[in-house]
């Protein structure tokens, strides 16, 4: 059966050197790339290539007027074309530069097709500039649909966090800074380094990184600047809640040029020049982990809020990470008043957390680029009934488990925040001072729940 390999990452050099290393190393490998930024065209361009150059290429009509449909219904068929020639034994699915991994992870393990490995390439020069821009990814001409509200900043943090796996450019630029973070960030993935490569006409880390544009990384440590922030708190501009976390997104690296390393073996014949199949012979850290496997239900439990593997504490080579944990609901009203400031502290965050006036809802916090998302994910643990227990996951049991307390449950916050320069006291003290008073907590549920409903705006209540 045929491998599939995704690589994916807004960091097109990288992307692109991950790519080629495979194809060198492993044989009997292609590339399938649907290109999205063909989209206003009414179409989305497909090419299949190996180490030699182009297989085929064509061309696939939008579904509905979203490209993103158009990848979805046009990938798995793909896919299951390639593997019955049985011809070849690894699929590299490289995504468009705003396609996030698990949605396309999920759509071809759901096609029946076999993923052994999920890849996001990434220069680590670029990781704190691209975590904080909280542009959208249209103004950067980087959507993947007229719908698309996503930013640069938080596509890029769920790129970096759903993959197992980082193939991190040996980028001359980075330094032990740049390193520490991207470690930081998502201690558990295997990083494997990947040479350099020339840079791509359609490299996108020029544009977001362009001194003429302005950075957002640096509202992160200058409190004067509040810019988008201010979207979280002004309910004249849509908040970000509302955009969805991956419509599919576009890829806009340019069509591989032909390239044909010296090192790519020769795929075996017989007599009538009919290809066998070859079965993989990794050579590399990188052709091994695009082979080793991958569970789709275990990736997505991983970053589900209520079981993530959030970072530990941490703080190295000037990047820290805290992870806050209480036992006592949030007040709805000074939280709120507190967001632009709680976001600000930090290049990412994310968590779950508490809030009094909701005491049964479990909240989602997801921050990066200055631009804050808060969602409902459904009830904590403690607000169900004995009976409904059955009904849930064991990941999620075992997650509530860690947490839990013997009058609240699984009801906590716990969120964890990752940056350079991170004033970890200053923040420690406007958390707590969110926290609901020794008054306000001893006046018990029924209180709570009558105070101002400040996050309802957010949550589309």
């Amino acid at each position: 059966m045929l491998s599939v390999v995704i690589v994916g990452g807004l960091h097109a050099d990288a992307r692109k050197a991950t790519v080629e290393r495979l194809l060198a190393d492993v044989p009997g490998s292609v590339v399938l790339h649907h290109d999205l930024s063909t989209a206003a065209a009414g179409t989305v361009v497909r090419t299949i290539r190996d180490a030699g150059g182009i297989l085929s290429a064509g061309e696939t009509p939008l579904v509905n007027d979203c490209a993103c449909c158009a990848l979805r219904e046009d990938l798995v068929p793909e896919l299951r074309r390639l593997d019955a020639a049985g011809t070849l034994s690894l699929a590299v699915v490289e995504l468009w530069d705003s396609v996030e991994p698990k949605a396309m992870a999920e759509v071809v393990a759901a096609g029946g097709l076999t993923v052994t490995g999920v890849i996001t390439a990434v220069d680590p020069a670029l990781v704190l500039p691209y975590l904080g821009n909280g542009d959208d990814l249209a103004d950067r001409g980087l959507a993947a649909a007229a719908t698309d509200q996503r930013t640069v900043a938080d596509t890029f943090a769920r790129q970096l966090e759903y993959a197992p796996v980082l193939a991190v450019l040996d980028s001359p630029e980075a330094e032990e800074e740049d390193r520490e973070l991207l470690a930081q960030l998502h201690p558990t993935a295997h990083q494997i380094p990947i040479g350099t490569s020339h840079p791509t006409t359609t490299d996108h880390s020029t544009r977001l990184t362009d001194p003429s544009v302005p950075d957002h990384a640096t509202r992160l440590t200058d409190p004067t600047n509040s810019d988008h922030p201010t979207r979280l708190t002004d309910p004249t501009v849509p908040d970000h809640p509302a955009r969805p976390t991956d419509p599919a997104h576009t890829d806009h690296a340019t069509r591989p040029k032909d390239s044909t390393p010296t090192d790519h073996p020769v795929r075996p014949t017989d007599a009538s020049g009919t290809l066998y199949p070859v079965r993989p012979s990794p050579r590399s850290a990188l052709a091994r982990a695009a082979l080793a496997g991958f569970d789709v239900e275990s990736a997505a439990a991983a970053q589900h809020p209520a079981c993530a593997r959030l970072p530990a504490e941490a703080d190295a080579h000037g990047v820290s990470t805290l992870v806050w944990h209480r036992c006592r609901p949030f007040h709805p009203e000074r939280l709120y008043e507190a967001l632009e400031d709680i976001t600000c502290a930090a290049a990412r965050s994310r968590g779950r957390f508490w809030l009094a006036d909701k005491p049964d809802v479990l909240l989602h916090w997801d921050a990066a680029g200055g631009a804050l998302c808060v969602e409902s994910v459904g009830p904590w643990l403690a607000s169900l009934p004995d009976a409904a227990w059955d009904m849930v996951p064991p990941v999620r049991r075992a997650a509530a488990a860690l947490d839990w307390h013997p009058e609240h449950g699984d009801c906590c916050q716990h969120l964890v925040f990752t940056s350079p320069g991170l004033d970890r006291d200053g923040l420690e003290r406007l958390l707590e001072s969110c926290l609901l008073t020794d008054a306000e907590y001893a006046a018990g549920r029924d209180a709570w729940k009558r105070l101002p409903p400040a996050f309802d705006t957010l949550l589309e209540v």
